[in-house]
């Protein structure tokens, strides 16, 4: 079938690349949509059920063709700032926060006493240093009262689902970073982020981080963004990431991870590299954001 007759077919508003809505977007780019003149599959999973398409040169379909040739699992989620509407891709969609929870936890830490945002939860975030973030953590009172604590600032976030352990569920680890944390609810706390109270003292360190750390989101200039990666029961790596990046339409909210069937760390970092720069060769078909005034 034709584009033309496509469009025809679901109407001209419903056609799109990736349908992302927001205070302030940008719309999808004309000519890049124009260009292919066959679908070579139609494909979509988003809890909102967008229309999104897989057409040759898009985004949808170069992440195809990075999943194919990607032994292991990958998911990536998109949303603009200040919107309601996500994308994902991939099969990967679920699994540990490692140190991506330690952003929620500095936030509820800063608002609890403004010391923390000082040298403490600077290095947690920056550094992603444990024991700071457990400093953080302790701050927030006794077990029960900072994993209680985390979830509130998650559920500010638009992230309903979220569970924080109190305790830890394997003793080499923390609590929070043992958190179940799916990509879609992610990148929605990820959306609403820079419009919580207090959030920019956090987003400054999240656009502080060491250079060692810097791949990924971190391969975007201005991006705030926070990494987190660990080893399964098995030793096997998954590593994620979260955060926000700049378009000329405003901020877009990302989340990918991948998990390698090596199990390396370092195949993993490399794959999260392989889809910041599918990003970057695509961010004219996505739609940026801004916060409610």
């Amino acid at each position: 079938m034709s584009i033309s007759r496509l469009r025809k077919a679901l109407g001209g508003s419903a056609f799109a690349l990736l349908l992302l809505t927001s205070c302030a977007q940008n719309p999808v780019n004309d000519a890049a949509a124009a260009e292919p003149t066959t679908i070579t599959q139609a494909a979509a999973r988003s809890e909102q059920q967008n229309l999104q398409l897989t057409l040759p040169g898009t985004l949808a379909h170069s992440f195809q063709q990075l999943q194919g040739s990607w032994r292991g699992h990958l998911g990536l989620a998109v949303m603009p700032v200040g919107g309601t509407k996500m994308v994902t891709f991939g099969d990967w969609s679920t699994g540990p926060a490692w140190s991506t929870m330690k952003v929620p936890l500095t936030l509820a830490a800063v608002r609890r006493s403004a010391t923390n945002a000082g040298y403490t939860g600077t290095t947690a975030i920056t550094q992603s240093d444990n024991t700071a973030a457990d400093a953080l953590w302790q701050s927030l009172g006794g077990a029960q009262e900072a994993a209680k604590a985390v979830e509130a600032v998650l559920r500010e976030g638009g992230d309903t689902k979220t569970m924080v352990p109190p305790t830890r569920t394997r003793a080499e680890h923390s609590s929070f970073g043992q958190a179940e944390w799916s990509l879609a609810e992610q990148v929605r706390f990820a959306s609403k982020l820079p419009c919580l109270p207090q959030a920019s003292t956090v987003l400054t360190m999240m656009g502080q981080i060491i250079p060692t750390h810097r791949w990924g989101l971190g391969t975007f200039t201005s991006a705030e963004f926070k990494g987190g990666w660990g080893p399964d029961t098995s030793g096997g790596y998954l590593v994620r990431q979260f955060g926000l990046i700049d378009t000329a339409g405003g901020q877009i909210a990302v989340a990918f991870a991948a998990q390698p069937d090596s199990g390396s760390f370092n195949d993993g970092m490399t794959a999260l590299d392989k889809m910041a720069t599918l990003l970057t060769q695509h961010l004219d078909e996505l739609a940026g954001g801004k916060c409610a005034a």
